[in-house]
């Protein structure tokens, strides 16, 4: 029984986290404890222990005798955000440029070669909102940082990345035709694998600002 109460709360979790990084439960919006209960078809207990978990998370807030909100998004948030995530991630960087070997050079181009190939794969919706390509962006970012030795330190670029994830998942439908990530991504992964730092840094720098500027222009000032 206490298997199968697990089980449902780590598919609950999964479930709402999944529905938060995709924005088909919106920033701000109330979550129904009930509601999400009968749609997922799992305990009263799982549901609350999913958003217990999601609250930890920074995904979800809990208000006072109110429940659960999806936590809002804001431009004051995300300029916070993005700044302390480019200092955090320059440090991981910084690191892994000091520490990485061989076989950290080949992560960093497998999972650049995953990320590009499905970029050109036929599909119906735009590359960049597939769950595959979320996956190898995630990874690609993940294997550029993976030689820094400091476990803090990835931890606290953890809980950044997937604050800034939900942010950029919005980014995607905005419109960026003039924007080239995946040349942004190439310009990173060599200045990387050469052990330029202050270009690394520049190019960390403005690939991130780029999303959150776009998400900026459209969100209430």
């Amino acid at each position: 029984m206490l298997i199968n109460k697990r089980t449902q709360a780590e598919a609950a979790f999964e479930l709402i986290r999944a529905e938060i990084m995709a924005g088909s439960l919106l920033p701000g919006s109330k979550l129904n404890i009930g509601a999400l209960e009968k749609r997922l078809e799992v305990s009263l207990g799982a549901i609350r222990e999913a958003l217990s978990r999601l609250n930890a998370e920074g995904l979800v807030i809990s208000e006072s005798h109110r429940g659960y909100r999806v936590t809002p998004v804001s431009s004051e948030d995300l300029l916070d955000l993005t700044r302390t995530r480019v200092e955090i991630e320059s440090l991981c960087l910084s690191k892994a440029m000091q520490h990485g070997d061989v076989e950290w050079e080949s992560r960093i181009v497998a999972a650049s070669h995953r990320m590009e190939r499905l970029e050109t794969l036929p599909t119906e919706a735009e590359p960049r909102s597939t769950p595959a390509w979320n996956d190898a962006h995630g990874q690609f970012h993940e294997a550029l940082v993976s030689a820094c030795p400091s476990a803090w330190l990835l931890r606290m670029r953890k809980v950044l990345y997937q604050q800034s994830e939900r942010y950029r998942r919005l980014s995607v439908p905005l419109g960026t035709d003039k924007r080239n990530v995946h040349d942004e991504h190439r310009r990173l992964m060599e200045a990387v694998l050469r052990g330029d730092e202050p270009a690394v840094f520049q190019e960390l720098e403005q690939h991130f600002f780029a999303t959150a500027q776009i998400i900026l222009r459209s969100l209430p000032q």
